[in-house]
Formats: C-alpha cells, structure tokens, sequence
C-alpha cells in the first residue's frame, strides 16, 4: 500500500493515468457497455475492471489524482439517451456535480449520440469498466495538466 492513494486504485490503473498525457481520453462505463470491444482498439488495448465500484465511486478514485482539460469547454463526453437525446438522467447531473466538486470549478458535460460515443471511446487511451449496472453509465474524461513547481 501507498499513502494517499485511493485504495480503489489498482497498480494497472495508476499505471494508466501515470502513462496518459493531457489530452488523452479515459472511459469509465457500466457493465452494459462493449468495453471489451472498445478496450481492444485504445492505447492500452486491453480492458480494466474496476470491480465493486459504483461509476461514481470510481470517478471520484480517478479524479482524486487525475485532472480534467481545463483547456476545452467540456472535458468530459456522455452517451445521450438513445431516441430521447434532450432527456438526462439523475446519474448525469450526479456525475457532473461531482467532477465539479473534485475539480474546485464548473465542469460541462458534452452529450453525444450512441454511435458518435462509440467512436470517441475507441480512441481513448483506456477503458475502465465499473460494477455501475447503468443505463447510461458512460463517460469519458480528458485528461488536463497540473502546475508543479519548480
């Protein structure tokens, strides 16, 4: 064990954030999601489970070390409901109040639509699939950049 870090946190998945620069997307999901599909076409090519977390639970692990882009209106893109796409979902305002919270400032989610979804998440440098029994649990978040002193 490491102090400080989220026990959430698996090695794999420290190695992962440590690996991304700023720009590169990172998709959390449900367990409905095609991770395993999607995995195998980013970056690290291979899925993470995140097992016994909750989508929130995981974000709030991730984002406890990982910064949102702070250089782009919304650094982190949802699924929008299909045939419904202006309907939200209690999850979506919960997801976007907690980034908020964990960045200290107002984060805006980009809806997209299923198939555009996919084809963001594919480019990613990673996927973590959650223990979140959805719908709708999908989200992909950019990474930003910290200032270290120097």
């Amino acid at each position: 064990m490491l102090k400080g870090i989220d026990r959430r946190l698996s090695a794999e998945i420290l190695h992962v954030l440590m690996q991304m620069g700023h720009g590169d997307d990172l998709l959390l999901c449900d367990i409905n999601h095609p991770a395993v599909t999607i995995a195998a076409q980013t970056t690290h090519g291979r899925l993470i489970d995140m097992g016994g977390c909750d989508l929130l639970q995981a974000a709030e692990a991730v984002l406890s070390l990982m910064p949102l882009d702070s250089f782009v209106p919304a650094p982190v893109a949802r699924m929008q409901v299909v045939d419904a796409p202006e309907r939200t979902l209690p999850l979506f305002d919960e997801f976007q109040a907690l980034c908020t919270r964990m960045e200290g400032r107002a984060i805006a989610l980009e809806p997209l639509e299923r198939f555009a979804f996919y084809s963001r998440a594919k480019g990613a440098f990673a996927v973590i699939r959650t223990s979140d029994p959805g719908p709708y649990g999908c989200f992909i978040l950019k990474k930003g950049v910290i200032d270290l002193p120097r």
